[in-house]
This record gives C-alpha cells, sequence and structure tokens, in this order.
C-alpha cells in the first residue's frame, strides 16, 4: 500500500505542471498564422515557416519510410517509448550526472515538440514519457506520424516536411523524390547544423547515412540505394527578399478581418512567386541601368490582376532597414500619372482620340500651370496630348468635360482619398499608395470594371473551419468598353512614341502612363501588358525634390524590367540601344 501511495505522489507531482494536451494542433498559447501562396506554397514568414497539414496518404512512401529509418525502425511496435533505448539513456546520463542521451521515440519527440520545453532534465524526460503514453492510446499510429512530419523542425526556420519541402527544394512535399526525402530525414537530429542551406556538405554525407539505415531495415534494396547515392539532389534557389512587405500587409488585413478569433489560422492569400521573384529581379536590373537616379531614393512597386488580386509587392528597397511599406501605406502624388482619368472623362462624355485640344498657356484665376521645360506644341490631338504628357491640355480637357465629371470617373475607377475641386485636379495632386494606384488602373486591363485591390482570398482554421471566403471581384462598371479601348489606344501611344518608351515590353501590347509630381519628388509608371497591372514608384521618403528625375526614366525602366520578367513567354530580350539609354528617352513628362 505504501508503494503503491508513493507511486501515486510521484506521479501527480510529475503531472502536476503537465501543459494542457486538448488542442495538439496547437504550437503554443498564442494562435499561428500560416500564409499560404497562390500555388499553396507556404510563405516564409521572419524566417519561420508553418506548411499547411499535409496527409501521410498524400506522401510519397520513401518519406515516412526515410524519417523512420533514421530516427524510430521500432515505431509501429512500441508503446510510445522503447524500453531498451530508455535504459541505455538511463544508465548514460545517471553516469554523467545529467541528461546527455535521450532515447526518444517519434511519439515522445512529438511530445516534446508541441507541449514541451527544450530543457534537458529528469523530471521534462518523464512529462515526456507520459504525454507519449497518453498519445498512443488516443491516436492511431499513422495519425501520430502525420503529426510529427507536420510539426517536426528542419531548419531554416522551417516547420514540418512540407514547408521544409518548400524551403529547400522549391516544390511540395507531395513530390519528393527518395534522395530528397533522405536529406530531410537527415536534419532531425541537428536541424540547423545540417541544414543545406548553411552546410550542404554535411547535409549530404546525413543524407547518404540516411540511404545506408533504409537499406538495413528493408526499405530499400542495395541496387536501389546505389542509384540514389549517384544522382545528386539539387537544391532551389533562394527565395524571396521583399516578399516580408507583402506578408506584413496580408497579416493587417488577416487581423481586420478576424478581429480577436484564437485560433490556429491558414490565410490563403493571391501571391505569385513567379512575380515577385520577377519583380526582385527586375528592380535590381532597372536600377542598374537607370544609374545614379536611384541614388539615395526609396523604390515601391505593386503587381496585381484584372480582378484586383495582388501578385507580387515590394514595399522598399531594404526591408532591413525599414519595414515601412511604402506600396500599401505611403500616400504620393502621381503627378501625370492621374491624367488618363481625366481623357477618359471626356471620351466617356463622347470625344475621340483624335479630337483636338490647344496646347498653348493657359490660367484659371490666379493659377498658370505650365508645361515641362515650357514647351508648346498648338493643335494637338487628345491621344498626342496624352502621349507627350501636356500639362495645359490636360487642364483644357478637363475644364470642358467638367472637373466633377473627372471625380466621378475618378471614384468609379476606385479612387478612395481626397480628390480636389479646383483645376489642379487634372495634374495629380492628390494622394495616393502605389496599391491604390493599381487598382484605379485595373479597369483599363480589364475591359472597364471596377475591383478592390486585396491579398487575401479566404481563411481557415487549422481544423478546416471556413472563416472568411472573398466574394466576387467585380465592384462595378466604370465605363464602356468602347471608351476604354479608346484609352487603352492613347495609352500604347505613351509607351510606342511618347513619355514612356522606356517602358516597352518585346513581344507585347505595353499600355501605360508616366508620372511626375512637382519638382520631382515622385517618380510613377503605372500600366499593364499581357493582364498584369503594374505601377512603380520611386520617390523619397522625406519627401524632398529628387535630382530631375521623371516617370518617363528610371520607373519606366524599372517597370520594363519587371513585367518582362513576370509576364509568360516571348522571353525577354532587351532592347538594343546604340545610345546612352537615358538620353534616349523624351524629356517631356509633366
Amino acid at each position: 500500500m505504501t508503494l503503491l501511495i508513493g507511486l501515486a505522489a510521484l506521479f501527480a507531482y510529475f503531472a502536476s505542471d503537465l501543459p494542457d494536451s486538448s488542442e495538439l494542433w496547437r504550437e503554443g498559447a498564442t494562435p499561428k498564422i500560416t500564409l499560404l501562396s497562390a500555388d499553396g506554397s507556404p510563405i516564409m514568414r521572419q524566417g519561420v515557416s508553418q506548411g499547411a497539414p499535409i496527409r501521410l496518404a498524400d506522401l510519397p512512401l520513401h518519406v515516412p519510410d526515410a524519417v523512420l529509418a533514421v530516427e524510430d525502425r521500432n515505431f509501429y511496435h512500441h508503446f510510445g517509448a522503447n524500453p531498451v533505448s530508455i535504459l541505455r539513456a538511463l544508465i548514460v546520463n545517471v553516469t554523467r550526472g545529467e541528461v546527455r542521451q535521450g532515447g526518444s521515440t517519434i511519439t515522445q519527440q512529438l511530445a516534446k515538440n508541441v507541449f514541451l520545453t527544450g530543457d534537458q532534465t529528469i523530471k521534462r524526460k518523464i512529462q515526456e514519457l507520459m504525454l507519449a503514453v497518453w498519445l498512443e492510446r488516443k491516436f492511431t499510429k499513422q495519425e501520430i506520424l502525420t503529426l510529427y512530419l507536420n510539426r517536426v523542425y528542419f531548419g531554416a526556420g522551417a516547420y514540418g516536411v512540407d514547408a521544409a519541402s518548400y524551403r529547400y527544394f522549391g516544390k511540395s512535399a507531395k513530390h519528393l523524390s527518395l534522395g530528397e526525402a533522405a536529406v530531410l530525414a537527415g536534419l532531425l537530429k541537428a536541424p540547423s547544423r545540417y541544414a543545406p542551406t548553411n552546410n550542404p556538405d554535411d547535409a549530404g554525407k546525413r543524407g547518404r547515412l540516411v540511404i545506408e539505415q533504409m537499406v538495413e531495415a528493408g526499405f530499400l534494396t542495395r541496387e536501389q540505394a546505389d542509384r540514389v547515392i549517384a544522382d545528386p539532389v539539387l537544391l532551389a534557389s533562394p527565395r524571396f527578399e521583399a516578399a516580408p512587405y507583402f506578408v506584413d500587409q496580408v497579416l493587417r488585413e488577416t487581423r481586420k478581418i478576424t478581429g480577436d478569433l484564437d485560433a490556429d489560422l491558414f490565410v490563403f492569400t493571391t501571391f505569385d512567386p513567379k512575380v515577385q521573384a520577377a519583380a526582385e529581379t527586375g528592380l535590381i536590373a532597372g536600377a542598374a541601368m537607370a544609374g545614379s537616379e536611384m541614388d539615395e531614393v526609396e523604390a515601391a512597386a505593386v503587381f496585381l490582376d484584372g480582378e484586383g488580386a495582388v501578385r507580387a509587392m515590394i514595399g522598399g528597397r531594404d526591408y532591413a532597414k525599414s519595414q515601412f511599406n511604402r506600396a500599401a501605406q505611403a500616400q504620393r502624388q502621381p503627378g501625370s500619372a492621374f491624367k488618363p482619368i481625366v481623357y477618359l472623362a471626356s471620351l466617356s462624355n463622347g470625344k475621340s482620340p483624335d479630337a483636338m485640344v490647344v496646347d498653348a498657356p493657359v490660367t484659371i484665376g490666379t493659377w498658370a500651370p505650365g508645361n515641362y521645360k515650357d514647351k508648346y506644341y498648338g493643335d494637338v490631338s487628345m491621344r498626342e496630348a496624352l502621349a507627350l504628357s501636356l500639362n495645359s491640355a490636360a487642364v483644357r480637357v478637363q475644364e470642358e468635360t467638367g472637373r466633377q465629371s473627372v471625380r466621378d470617373i475618378a471614384r468609379q475607377l476606385g479612387w478612395k482619398g481626397n480628390l480636389e475641386t479646383g483645376p489642379s485636379l487634372a495634374l495629380g495632386v492628390d494622394e495616393i499608395s502605389p496599391m491604390g494606384l493599381a487598382g484605379v488602373y485595373a479597369p483599363f486591363a480589364n475591359g472597364g470594371l471596377q475591383i478592390e485591390p486585396h491579398l487575401v482570398e479566404r481563411i481557415e482554421t487549422a481544423d478546416g473551419d471556413l472563416v472568411y471566403a472573398r466574394k466576387g471581384a467585380v465592384v462595378g462598371e466604370v465605363a464602356d468598353a468602347e471608351a476604354i479601348a479608346e484609352l487603352n489606344e492613347m495609352l500604347e501611344a505613351v509607351v510606342t512614341w511618347g513619355t514612356g518608351r522606356a517602358a516597352k515590353v518585346p513581344g507585347y501590347r505595353t499600355v501605360g502612363k508616366t508620372g511626375t509630381s512637382q519638382d520631382s519628388r515622385d517618380a510613377w509608371f503605372a500600366g499593364h501588358a499581357g493582364g498584369l497591372v503594374g505601377v512603380v514608384w520611386i520617390g523619397r521618403d522625406d519627401n524632398k525634390p529628387m535630382n530631375n528625375v521623371t516617370g518617363g526614366r528610371a520607373p519606366a525602366i524599372i517597370w520594363r524590367e519587371m513585367m518582362a520578367r513576370a509576364l509568360p513567354p516571348p522571353s525577354y530580350v532587351a532592347p538594343v540601344i546604340d545610345e546612352d539609354p537615358i538620353a534616349a528617352i523624351l524629356q517631356m513628362d509633366g
């Protein structure tokens, strides 16, 4: 009796501070949010990636076999612990006077990863054993192995086999080869040490050891093993540097939608890895071509489809230095990038792109805007006026059409902010974010339908319950298809022979508009090609003037380099320019 009471008291002592095991899929007290790309791949967030849950049945058989061979060959035959391994570890630990060996099964590792800290103490090991026995009683072996594969750490910030597969090999764990599975299984002993991104040689050695263990365990024949060892395993290219801006914005949207909901969430986003990679590479290439214009300035870019789904976002040139998202949070003057709205209002009122307008000095009250370098062209068509970004002509078109009509069209396009009531409205003096301007330009690409720029498609809990699903893409109709088609013809002229020549994407019909605010404080290019809408902004955070930078120069070049890489074939071929590429661009953007 005394012995039983003592054992009960000992059990109560170790069980007194065991964690709550009611929510096994939770990683701790704080709910976790996992962000998924449009293609289902997990997005890296703050160095940690949690893959979407993946079923054991969806994995190739060699994935669990590799893990079992190196971590727990007797997994299907023990009750949660391996007595022989425990006894061996106990002897070593008692001899050394500290915990030096674990002898843990996969079930014990799961218990530790989900419920316990990493403290190496006798008490923690006993609690681990108690939880392992509880797991074995509550779940089947297949469920335990599934939980383990979805929760274990694989290094480089990747939790779960699917996140690790994307992190190292750029694909879902459903498509892992035998060699790749062996490399991942080899990481489990020491994830940080063996991560192939940090230590490829040791990762390769561990992978070969796993293959040998699979042969010893009977999962592979010698011939199969030799073929796998002879076939090199290739890592995927490093993933995105600028994606954190997208992630931050998604988390803001998610908090607005879910409020204080206490649950682990999976957020299905609009993010397109290929477009993001194209934007990042294009920014580097375009900035190099633009040269000194990009010195000490910031940049932002947004790409979305005709339904408003944001496919890529760059909120700044260096996230480590500044987390301020200029793509979504900065409010800047679009300058002449506003002018297409003026001309769309005129077209909607029955005017033709070939309608004539006078380009000459104009005064309204005490306000007298000037053209770039005070150059005037006299009688020009509206197409020419927009292509050459003539300020005085745009103001005359607006005054003839009516400022209220211009404001109405702007609202219908999706403009959310303030709109000037005076004549300077035509020159883009009202502020908007790059993402907001992309939304305004989206109807030019989709035939005249207003959309809402968005980053979240749906949200689910870890248990599969639907929290949010976006309803529809179209908000309303902006203008008839004929007016939109005429405006696109005019915007095509901007790129063909106007101020935006540097933005031309080889092999694609390219339409868009340059924009420069007063004193070159902001420089823009906004447009679309191949169904993809893009906006590039350049400026200084302190809103000080840049050195004569206009939208037709660095922003147009960067936009071209981004868009050309983002679109499918025809493949991008850089244009051959005999003279200096900057000097070749028309210097007449207002």
